[in-house]
């Protein structure tokens, strides 16, 4: 995960950010799921804000709740409140 954010921080780029996290979503270990959130959330912070919007509608399901949490923090806390309620 931590090389990916060359691609985020220099050219903007999220795509195979978001392909690895899609890969590792699922992913037992607590760790993975704090790199997924914190990566999510550099995108949200860095780059674009309804990219990781969608992708968390669209894998709500799938998401650990370790990772949701790390990739909604910088959102507004109503917000916040939504997604942990998965109402979008």
């Amino acid at each position: 995960m931590i090389s990916t954010f060359y691609f985020i921080v220099k050219e903007n780029n999220y795509k195979y950010t978001l392909e690895l996290v899609k890969k590792l979503l699922t992913h037992e270990h607590d760790l993975i799921q704090k790199a997924n959130g914190w990566i999510m959330r550099e995108i949200f912070k860095r780059i674009d804000q309804d990219v990781i919007r969608d992708f968390i509608k669209k894998n709500y399901k799938n998401i650990p709740r370790t990772t949701l949490r790390y990739s909604i923090e910088k959102m507004h806390e109503e917000e916040r409140k939504r997604y942990l309620k998965g109402e979008f």
